[in-house]
């Protein structure tokens, strides 16, 4: 029996908690509140209501109850603002506006991809590759046929190179980036330039386009990549190193120039002069003195030798090899570069910090770089996918029929006798984009091209006619597909709306109300007194041994100018005399002193160099204040009133009405939490 009356207590105990949990949930869609012909329901007011206090404020027993008066009024606001029509003004929709499409851009990032870029950088940042190419020149808009010949012309070399051809030898006999080979000297016109036979020296991340980057990145050292295409065309790479960062350096150097068609005798004389420049260093004569007396640098010269500090990829490779092998202050042996001879002292070299150090400087070269598209592209794929997006190629080609080669030229219209199409050329969701739309972008959007076949052109043209009508209809339906993101915009509308109109209906009108203010001020002038004062002199002084002699003579002297001209007499110029009117804690060294009539004792400062003393001239009984010392009390003050008069205006126009078993029922349940 114990036992069944057990079982049926808590049956029993377990169906009232059941109960009141059902009861607490089934609040949230019970209206709270009536305003005007808005309904308000317990769930829609929690939610402002949680995100505008913190967990403390709201567990007090009052908090609730207080924030619902708030809540109130500003609804009522909002609904007179609405009724006034002022969000049809245009200068509140373009500032609508102009936040939405702030808010709305985290929406086409995707993070995800921008994480990956951004840690993949960084990554990169910490090691240089030094790297030869060759190229074979095609450019983004090149036919079908010129891109196969390219390809195919850029893997026979390949092929040349895996047999055993050196890739030097096949950058000065196939890349056709000029700066491969010997550019022959052309008397009046060009100088002769020895060619890097496709070496490119040291570089790391952002300094190349991306795909190339990728690809030197990701070729094992020694070995030649598989061709790259970029948009300046194929390429190989051969990469020669991949070693620690340099970060930043900076060197000094002692300078011989050897010009770059320079005879082996010149190079044999130059070679004695900079090694006999060497021994001297290595006999006891300064680096600085060497650069002073021997170094054809004539600019760093005048430096000690200094150059601006500098990145991997913007000096020849041998200064990266020293910036990397030698510690500040060491010199190294005599090198030879491109420009002549060398003798190099490190400066100062920063590697590059942690990822949190780095992380908002590479946020910033991200945000400039191409790879960023990764992020859109990304986007554009997940909106095909969200919405079932689909292209009807039976229609496009129709379409891309119609447009003749004078699209090319930029000049492709329809005439009378044009017939238009009005097939559907692709859908997102149930929106369908016919091929009129199309036509109409095309001329529209066309420009005169360049070695451009038509069809690859509009192609190019119909792509982006697609991504700008995905990147629309994501961002027309965004308060649709994301609710957070349509209270973020119901929360810009109001707080528009709300500001607008209380600055018109208040605060602006408090200020330029000078006869309302006039009256407030008269109907409550005993809110502004003045509470005891005294008519006083501080005087501080900044040097120590000065303050006796200073004291004596402030105290011979009862007037400010007096004391003044005298201290100036004697040379006394560290005292600063600041006479005013001061109430109690308005300077705590009038707040220190007795307010009788006479010169305080010097009192010195516990946090600087500074003895402080004052004069009491008079003390100032409590009186009423004036309108204009108290102007910006009593505007705060009318500002108060205007808005409680105008409240009640909005309540007695728009009826209010608080469901008090509601809100005695959501009390309860927060308070039991």
């Amino acid at each position: 029996m114990k036992h069944r009356l057990k079982l049926i207590s808590t049956l029993i105990l377990v169906i009232f908690i059941s109960q009141n949990i059902f009861a607490q949930r089934s609040i949230d869609k019970k209206t709270l509140v009536s305003i005007g012909t808005e309904n308000v329901s317990v769930a829609d007011f929690m939610k402002t209501y949680s995100k505008n206090n913190s967990y403390e404020e709201t567990s007090s027993d009052s908090a609730i109850q207080e924030y619902l008066d708030l809540f109130v009024n500003f609804k009522l606001k909002v609904m007179e603002a609405e009724a006034l029509q002022m969000d049809t003004i245009p200068s509140f929709v373009k500032e609508l506006d102009g936040y939405r499409t702030q808010l709305a851009k985290p929406y086409f990032v995707d993070e995800t991809v921008n994480e990956e870029l951004l840690e993949e950088a960084y990554d990169r940042k910490l090691y240089d590759i030094h790297a030869s190419h060759i190229l074979v020149m095609v450019g983004n808009n090149a036919s079908s046929a010129d891109t196969l010949e390219a390809y195919n012309k850029i893997v026979k070399v390949r092929d040349e190179i895996i047999a055993g051809m050196d890739f030097a030898d096949a950058a000065v006999e196939y890349s056709e980036d000029p700066s491969a080979r010997d550019q022959e000297e052309i008397p009046n016109k060009q100088r002769f330039r020895k060619g890097n036979k496709g070496d490119l020296g040291y570089f790391t991340v952002f300094n190349m386009v991306y795909p190339f980057e990728n690809a030197a990145y990701n070729t094992p050292v020694g070995e030649i990549s598989q061709p790259i295409r970029t948009s300046f065309g194929y390429h190989l790479l051969k990469i020669e190193s991949k070693t620690d960062a340099l970060g930043v350096a900076q060197v000094a150097h002692i300078y011989v120039g050897l010009r770059p068609n320079a005879t082996t005798e010149d190079s044999v004389r130059k070679a004695e002069k900079i090694n006999n420049i060497y021994a001297k260093i290595q006999g006891g004569m300064s680096f600085e003195d060497a650069v002073v007396e021997f170094s054809e640098d004539k600019g760093s010269a005048k430096n000690k030798g200094q150059l601006s500090k500098f990145t991997c990829n913007k000096v020849v490779p041998e200064f990266v090899v020293i910036a990397k092998d030698l510690k500040p202050g060491e010199i190294s042996e005599p090198v030879k570069t491109l420009y002549g001879f060398h003798i190099v002292k490190v400066i100062s070299r920063k590697k590059p910090g942690t990822f949190e150090e780095e992380k908002d400087g590479l946020k910033e070269r991200l945000a400039k770089d191409d790879r960023t598209h990764k992020s859109e592209e990304a986007v554009i794929v997940k909106i095909k996918q969200e919405n079932n997006f689909s292209v009807y190629e039976k229609q496009k080609l129709e379409v891309f029929a119609s447009i003749d080669s004078t699209v090319i030229e930029g000049k492709f219209k329809t005439d009378s006798n044009y017939v238009a199409l009005s097939g559907t050329l692709f859908k997102i969701a149930k929106e369908k984009h016919l091929q009129s739309e199309f036509i109409t972008y095309v001329i529209n959007k066309q420009s005169q091209q360049q070695k451009i076949e038509r069809e690859v052109y509009l192609n190019q043209l119909f792509n982006q006619f697609v991504e700008e009508e995905l990147l629309a209809y994501e961002d027309r339906h965004l308060e649709e597909n994301y609710p957070e993101f349509a209270d973020l915009m119901e929360e810009y509308h109001d707080g528009i709306l709300l500001f607008n109109l209380t600055d018109k209906m208040v605060w602006s009108k408090a200020v330029k109300d000078t006869t309302g203010q006039l009256e407030y001020y008269e109907n409550h002038r005993d809110s502004y007194m003045w509470g005891e004062r005294v008519d006083a002199t501080i005087f501080r002084m900044r040097k120590p041994d000065e303050v006796d002699k200073a004291m004596e003579i402030i105290l011979k002297y009862d007037n400010d100018g007096d004391a003044a001209k005298a201290l100036d007499a004697d040379s006394i110029k560290s005292v600063r005399i600041i006479p005013g009117t001061y109430e109690r804690g308005s300077n705590k060294y009038v707040d220190k002193v007795e307010w009788t009539q006479g010169l305080s004792s010097p009192m010195k400062s516990d946090v600087e160099t500074l003895v402080v003393a004052v004069r009491i001239k008079e003390v100032i009984p409590p009186q009423q204040k004036e309108l204009k010392e108290a102007r910006g009390l009593v505007t705060a003050d009318y500002q108060n009133y205007l808005e409680k008069q105008w409240i009640e205006e909005l309540k007695q126009k728009y009826s209010v009405s608080i469901n008090q078993e509601v809100l005695n029922a959501l009390i309860l349940r927060e308070n039991s939490k």
